[in-house]
């Protein structure tokens, strides 16, 4: 790493250029490609599946995206001549839009189901050309746009559907710009430089608009979900912060220890960037722990973050330095710098609150690890309860066009209609055409079902389906058990003596069945991020407690983030008033997601407070001091990156989207938890109490490990804290680190 570090400081400025070579290159590959992402949840061999494959090769006319125009009227009815005459003319117009192939009027021959019971609600069926993915913004625009000029006092007029969707996504980065103005700010007032400040913002923002960029282009080669480059850039702001901000800290604290710039920067990459390139390395391999899972969606998912997190570490270790380099003594402040002249080089000796913090630790270790566990507990209780499910359209904010058309459709034609299933079958003869229909009137009896249609037939007759309306709404648990209903009794009881095989599909049952088998899965997985992170800490620390004690800290504050996730987003607590709509089910996906990432940057914090520990205790066998000393040089830099990390995470609830405001709340609360609690008081206090326990490794077990240390000793090194104990009389932080 020094060697690296070397190379990028005497070729600094071939360095800063290949980088935003590398920028520029991306992003004029990403302007000529295009992007290319998908929100298809369905997964090989799951029934919802394997119908919803048989009704696009039965009925190629119904692939392209249909989307719903919902009106209502205060006034009479919507068969009165003056809304029947305007929204008559509304549809016309929309259906000569460019985009548009078919619309579905409720005033034509065939439409009286598409006027509610009260006459008060009607909608029409707009059929586009393409796919919800392949949809254009602008095209989708229009007919939305038209749609509401169709509105008067008495009428509303709404759209729904996945490409109104579209229409509300939010184009404007405003929580990266929130979050790196937030991160800027507690970068000042540590570093007290603007041109250090400037540093990790500089560093982060490359790398990760390389990565954002060639996300895109990812895309093209395998399944990514649309939300994966807004979640990269969530995680590589994050961390790419953070890790620029313990290599600054480390340069700076050998400038004023006299040494000159170019050694100071080769020490911090040596020292610190070791560490960086670990923490990646763990981030990497718990996001790759998503590909066990073989889901296609979850495989792009997991490779678009680990690119970002890569990039970030190689910008890291090679920009940064580079960037070092070039602005010399003012990573430094006014004030250390006239120190440094006036005074010449001292050794610091961390004092104040992380001193006393630390030794406060020491004295009463078993009140505050009882303490802290008893916080981590209450706030997971919420866990208990999570329902996990797909979120729909009724859970956008109230002023949204998609979620008013989700309401008065509900009002008007009952709550399922927003999520009806269907039921697929091949057929083969007349008999077997014939018993299809008559399943209709079974299911028009069975409870639960609101409505059953007769079944159609696909043009060259081989294929049948059936729309059943169930009574409850998409996400209501009654859905799922009608689900289960009809495919464990109803279906295979209607179908006894028949050679008929009816499959249940549509969107609620791909999204129960999606979340059947994350669930299924869901034990695997965490089993196997957590093993990679023990067997990485215990290569690392060569100790058998310090990776337990990790895999414990980490599925806390796993468990605890999630019952911050489920007050929000299931219960409501606060959802409609942070902008974040009405509160539903947590997205299948998420607790996936969010272990592995959660996973990678305990982690790093892991890393940076232990690898301090550790180190002394080789120097000295004395396990107190070592966690005192450790405790009292890492907690100011590991707080100042954690409130970087929750500031850039929970700006991202400003991103409007429901999905990454989960990511954004879960990912803060835990980063928070994991810093402010766990970190700095429940993992010291339980280091206290274990006393030289933390260290053991069987003889055998040590001699067959490989060995490598995540710091390399760094040269004049000095001590940094005395042997006794901090008086609780010491003064506040005099240095800036």
């Amino acid at each position: 790493m020094g060697f690296l570090a070397q190379w990028c400081l005497r070729r600094r400025l071939v360095v800063v250029l290949m980088w935003l070579a590398a920028f520029a290159g991306v992003a004029v590959a990403s302007v000529v490609a295009g992007s290319s992402f998908s929100n298809n949840y369905d997964v090989p061999g799951t029934e919802a599946g394997k119908a919803g494959r048989m009704v696009q090769e039965a009925f190629p006319g119904q692939s392209g995206n249909t989307d719903t125009i919902v009106w209502q009227t205060d006034k009479g009815t919507v068969r009165a001549a003056g809304v029947e005459d305007r929204m008559a003319e509304t549809l016309d117009k929309v259906e000569a839009l460019p985009g548009v192939s078919d619309v579905k009027s409720p005033y034509g021959a065939d439409g009286a189901a598409q006027v509610s019971k009260d006459g008060r609600t009607a909608y029409a069926s707009v059929t586009f050309d393409k796919p919800s993915d392949d949809l254009q913004r602008g095209e989708v625009q229009k007919v939305v746009d038209t749609a509401e000029d169709a509105e008067t006092g008495s009428l509303s007029v709404d759209v729904g559907g996945a490409g109104a969707a579209l229409t509300e996504k939010t184009t404007a980065h405003t929580s990266e710009i929130v979050g790196i103005l937030v991160a800027a700010v507690v970068l000042f007032l540590a570093f007290g430089s603007v041109a250090a400040m400037l540093l990790p913002i500089a560093t982060a923002l490359v790398s990760v608009g390389t990565a954002y960029l060639g996300i895109g282009l990812l895309g093209h080669a395998m399944t990514v979900a649309d939300f994966a480059p807004m979640l990269g850039t969530l995680i590589g702001l994050g961390v790419g912060i953070d890790y620029a901000l313990f290599i600054v800290t480390r340069h700076r604290r050998g400038l004023r220890r006299g040494l000159p710039v170019g050694e100071a920067a080769r020490q911090a990459v040596a020292t610190s960037g070791r560490a960086v390139v670990f923490a990646g390395a763990t981030v990497c391999i718990a996001l790759l722990g998503m590909l066990v899972l073989r889901l296609n969606f979850l495989n792009g998912v997991a490779i678009a973050a680990s690119l970002t997190v890569v990039l970030t570490v190689a910008a890291s270790v090679t920009l940064l330095p580079a960037l070092l380099g070039m602005i010399g003594m003012k990573a430094l402040g006014r004030r250390d710098r006239r120190a440094l002249t006036e005074h010449g080089p001292k050794p610091e000796i961390p004092t104040g609150f992380a001193a006393r913090w630390s030794a406060f630790v020491e004295r009463h270790p078993k009140v505050l690890g009882v303490t802290a566990i008893a916080l981590m507990a209450a706030l997971a209780l919420p866990t208990l309860s999570l329902n996990l499910g797909s979120s729909d359209q009724g859970n956008n904010p109230q002023t949204s066009t998609t979620r008013q058309a989700y309401d008065h459709l509900a009002e008007g034609f009952g709550p399922g209609t927003n999520g009806p299933l269907t039921l697929v079958a091949d057929l083969d003869g007349q008999k077997e055409k014939a018993d299809f229909q008559q399943l209709t009137e079974t299911l028009n009896a069975t409870d639960g079902v609101a409505q059953a249609s007769p079944g159609e037939v696909s043009p060259d007759g081989g294929t049948g389906t059936i729309t059943v309306i169930p009574e409850s709404a998409p996400q209501d648990q009654e859905t799922a058990q009608l689900v289960d209903h009809l495919r464990e009794d109803v279906l295979p009881d209607a179908t006894d003596g028949s050679s008929l095989d009816v499959l249940v599909g549509g969107p609620t049952a791909s999204q129960q069945d999606f979340a059947s088998v994350i669930i299924g899965k869901l034990p695997t997985f965490v089993g196997v991020v957590v093993a990679l992170g023990c067997l990485l800490l215990l290569l690392a620390f060569r100790s058998i407690g310090i990776p337990l004690k990790a895999a414990a800290m980490n599925i806390m504050a796993v468990a605890s983030s999630f019952g911050i996730v489920v007050a929000i987003f299931q219960w409501g607590w606060g959802s409609e008033l942070l902008g974040l709509g009405q509160a539903g089910p947590i997205e299948p996906f998420l607790p996936v997601i969010m272990v592995a990432v959660l996973f990678g940057l305990s982690m790093d914090y892991q890393v940076f407070l232990v690898s301090r520990m550790y180190e002394e205790w080789q120097e000295t066998r004395d396990n107190r001091r070592a966690v005192r000393v450790g405790l009292a040089e890492t907690s100011r830099v590991i707080n100042s990156a954690a409130v970087i990390m929750i500031a850039v995470f929970s700006a991202f609830v400003l991103s409007g989207d429901r999905i990454i405001a989960m990511f954004g709340i879960g990912l803060a609360s835990a980063v928070a938890l994991d810093a402010f609690v766990l970190r700095t008081l429940l993992v010291p206090a339980l280091m206290h109490m274990l006393g030289g326990a933390n260290w053991w490794l069987p003889r055998r077990l040590d001699r067959i490990m490989p060995k490598f240390s995540i710091e390399a000793p760094e040269e004049l090194r000095h001590a940094t804290i005395p042997a006794q104990r901090p008086s609780d009389t010491e003064p506040l932080v005099t240095n800036r680190d």
